[in-house]
């Protein structure tokens, strides 16, 4: 794949508004649209990475989303940013600094031969499950969650990072007019309404008790959920036909090179864009299937879908949680054709008989496989699991994405209300070093490297090629 090189010529070591505040240590990452440094910040010494975004709507995404989630416990903390008004220097975020991830836990409890335990994965997966949940009620879909970007500080708290791929489905006047999932709230105004953790959340996220505020109607059933969802998104894509999405409309007269905390306007206060218009995404509600890291991307992004929600997100998770179950990626495809096959040989083949809408995915009457006539299922890759630890996977990784369970409804699952009880945050076990990766991209820091469709059916060996009426026709063995 080609890869994408910055074009600009400077350093991050030459701006002076950067340099003022900031002594830069070392690059700690580099990837294709960003490079990382951790920095201390001179006011207080405090330990920061400095963040160079060379992809101007990687930045624009990242930074209105980490603005909304700032409140999050388990969401990375964005300090401040610099954005040149001109466009010609790249975004500088500063964000909070966390030295591992959940890819380097995974991979030296494997090493060691350690493992993790049901306590311990139970406490790293309510940790996720708490950053996801929080996006979901404001209705950001991440689009690229994977070990490596599930960020891990010295004592042992998860945080969700690189919201560069995000997308922001709504602005918050539209959430709250449907009356919904109540936003993450800084102050609940009523803390009467406060989400409260099942029993059995011994020391589970007293900071995330907190931060929910949800309403009595926040209770709806996923179903109503996500139809009230969708018919909110059809009337913005309506009332939003004149309005410009590309950028803010804020104070044009800022100052070329102030940040954030030095001006009073924050030209993406309030600016929750609905779609960008660049790499296929637009203001209609149409997004782009070339998202997310291939070993966690859902089918429906394999065949091209662009009109997916919060749902691609879920199934990111069931790998997630089935990794750190056995230590192995559950679907470690060696290109997107060989990652649908894979797919296909544990859950069985994509019909509408799984999942009635899939014959209207873009490349389904495109590509076609043999009938798989004895699908492995999930718990022959998960041998040694319990019951429930199976059924837990199974509620995410599945091919309907009505389906999958929430975020929310798997917060309340007795899997983490019964025996081993999930341990305390203190006591998890935090590798001293970052090295884990998975598939062959860069994550965490290293962010923004190009994985969509990858046009790979060469890699997959000899495919049946008919011609269509709209094209063509791959059907592989």
């Amino acid at each position: 794949m080609e890869s994408h090189q910055p074009t600009k010529s400077w350093s991050i070591h030459t701006r002076p508004e950067i340099i003022a505040k900031y002594e830069i240590l070392e690059r700690v990452g580099s990837g294709a649209y960003s490079d990382v440094y951790r920095a201390r910040r001179l006011s207080d010494n405090l330990v920061v990475a400095l963040k160079e975004v060379h992809d101007y709507q990687s930045a624009f995404r990242e930074i209105e989303a980490l603005q909304i989630l700032r409140n999050c416990p388990n969401v990375v903390v964005l300090h401040e940013y610099f954005w040149r008004e001109d466009g010609d220097d790249d975004a500088v975020l500063v964000l909070e600094y966390l030295r591992t991830d959940l890819a380097t836990v995974v991979k030296e409890a494997k090493r060691d031969g350690r493992g993790i335990g049901v306590g311990e994965v139970k406490r790293w997966m309510i940790q996720i499950l708490c950053g996801l949940d929080a996006c979901h009620r404001n209705m950001i879909v991440h689009r690229d969650l994977k070990p490596s970007n599930l960020l891990v500080s010295d004592d042992g708290v998860l945080k969700l990072a690189d919201f560069g791929q995000a997308r922001i489905l709504l602005e918050h006047g539209y959430v709250a007019a449907y009356n919904g999932p109540a936003l993450y709230e800084q102050n609940p105004v009523n803390p009467e309404n406060t989400f409260h953790p099942p029993e059995g959340f011994t020391e589970t996220h007293n900071s995330c008790q907190e931060a929910y505020e949800i309403q009595e109607q926040g209770t709806i059933s996923k179903e109503e959920y996500f139809r009230q969802l969708d018919e909110v998104k059809a009337k913005k894509a309506v009332d939003e036909t004149d309005k410009e999405t590309n950028f803010y409309d804020g104070n044009a007269s800022c100052l070329a090179t102030c940040s954030t905390s030095d001006i009073e306007d924050d030209p993406f206060e309030s600016s929750y864009s609905y779609e960008a218009g660049e790499g296929g995404d637009n203001r209609q509600g149409c997004l782009t299937s070339c998202v997310g890291t291939r070993w966690f991307r859902a089918p429906e992004l394999l065949y091209g879908s662009i009109d997916y929600s919060l749902e691609i997100d879920l199934w990111s998770l069931g790998c997630i949680f089935a990794e750190l179950f056995t230590l192995e990626p559950l679907f470690p495809g060696t290109a997107d054709i060989d990652q649908l096959s894979r797919i296909f040989n544990v859950l069985g083949n994509l019909t509408e008989e799984v999942w009635p809408a899939c014959s209207k995915l873009p490349d389904y009457n495109m590509i076609s496989f043999n009938k798989v006539e004895n699908p492995i299922g999930l718990g022959a890759c998960m041998p040694n699991l319990s019951p429930d630890e199976i059924s837990l996977v199974k509620r995410l990784v599945c091919y309907d994405p009505a389906s999958r369970a929430t975020a929310m409804e798997l917060l309340h699952d007795k899997f983490f209300t019964e025996e081993p009880l999930p341990v305390p945050v203190s006591e998890l076990w935090v590798p001293s070093t970052r090295s884990g990766q998975d598939e062959d991209t860069p994550g965490g820091w290293n962010e923004y490297d190009e994985m969509g469709s990858d046009s790979d059916f060469e890699d997959f060996g000899p495919g049946n090629f008919t011609s269509t009426s709209t094209g063509f026709s791959i059907q592989f063995p």
